[in-house]
């Protein structure tokens, strides 16, 4: 008899169900896993709720076990922990890039073990602590460096919190909201507002996915230092102030992303020792400060559009299932 599953998913733009979904028949070498939490990205999720992931990345912005395609009706997130049911290692806790399901079958393979020091509800940010590290293997920031981070977001505050153990660096994290002042004094680094943040910064990483965002990152950076975007802002096309001193001060703009690992590392690591690391990192116990709220699972289609119209702010959004 066939199993089945109870998943999120947008049925069309603006508009989403729990919906029964069936598991595939496991093989030898898949487990099966009962989720205790997902993580909703909110940046990522609510442009796919809000159907404005372009056509043109539709293959690029696939999630690694996503079911149905873009616009919808599509399953969709990669932020899970769970344990093993059934399959090679049961009993185990373990993270998955996997959607918001309250069970699933996938290959042994692309779980990993979570640390026995890492609560499960602190360990749903490994992906975004992942996406951190690699931008900082990109970025390659220095000791004593002069550093901004702006936009105190989920990914902004991932990447001041691993930068906050940088001997001797200046770390601000820099955002409109000043509530986010609260997170940085938890994770351990400055904060300001963009008017008042502290300039000629040697490494600015920007994660605001606004245009004034990415305006006031290339302002605060030094002569010759470097801006490293991590945005991603779907289908808009943001303008980018490239006039003025841009090129006589000699910047230098460039992007990051985490589906490759960054190619200073990549001889040597795999995406999955990538992911080992940011759960080790996880240990820490200032990681909390990233998850402000909490929903059960059957709420997450009530939750998702007021997350994208931003009514309900905050950073990171735990989901809680049913033991």
């Amino acid at each position: 008899m066939t199993q089945m599953a109870q998943a999120f998913r947008v049925e069309s733009p603006g508009r989403a169900a729990i919906a029964d979904v069936a598991l595939p028949e496991p093989g030898p070498d898949d487990v099966v896993v009962r989720t205790r939490h997902s993580l909703v990205s909110r940046g990522t999720e609510t442009l796919v709720f809000r159907g404005e992931v372009p056509p043109s990345q539709y293959g690029l912005m696939r999630a690694p076990f996503q079911a149905g395609d873009f616009p919808g009706p599509v399953v969709y997130g990669y932020l899970a922990v769970g344990e093993v049911e059934a399959g090679p290692g049961a009993g185990r806790t373990v993270f998955c890039l996997h959607p918001h399901q309250d069970r699933f079958v996938v290959p042994s393979s692309w779980v990993v073990e979570v640390p026995a020091d890492v609560p499960p509800a602190r360990a749903v940010l490994a992906g975004t602590v992942e996406t951190a590290v690699n931008a900082l293997w990109d970025a390659a920031p220095r000791v004593g460096d002069r550093i901004a981070v702006v936009g105190a977001g989920m990914v902004g505050a991932s990447v001041a919190a691993v930068l906050a153990g940088l001997p001797g660096a200046r770390v601000e994290l820099v955002d409109v909201d000043q509530s986010r002042a609260a997170v940085a004094d938890a994770l351990g680094v400055g904060f300001a507002t963009p008017d008042a943040a502290a300039g000629e910064c040697d490494l600015v990483l920007h994660a605001s996915a606004t245009e004034a965002g990415l305006a006031r990152s290339l302002e605060l950076v030094g002569d010759e230092g470097e801006v490293v975007e991590m945005s991603w802002f779907g289908d808009r096309a943001p303008r980018v102030p490239l006039g003025e001193a841009f090129h006589s001060r000699r910047l230098t703009l460039r992007a990051t992303q985490v589906g490759r690992v960054a190619p200073a590392r990549r001889p040597r690591w795999s995406t999955t020792d990538r992911l080992r690391l940011a759960l080790r990192l996880l240990a820490d116990p200032r990681f909390d400060a990233l998850v402000t709220d909490s929903c059960a699972f059957g709420e997450l289609p009530e939750v998702m559009p007021a997350l994208a119209a931003g009514e309900r702010p905050g950073l990171g959004v735990r989901v809680d299932y049913t033991p």
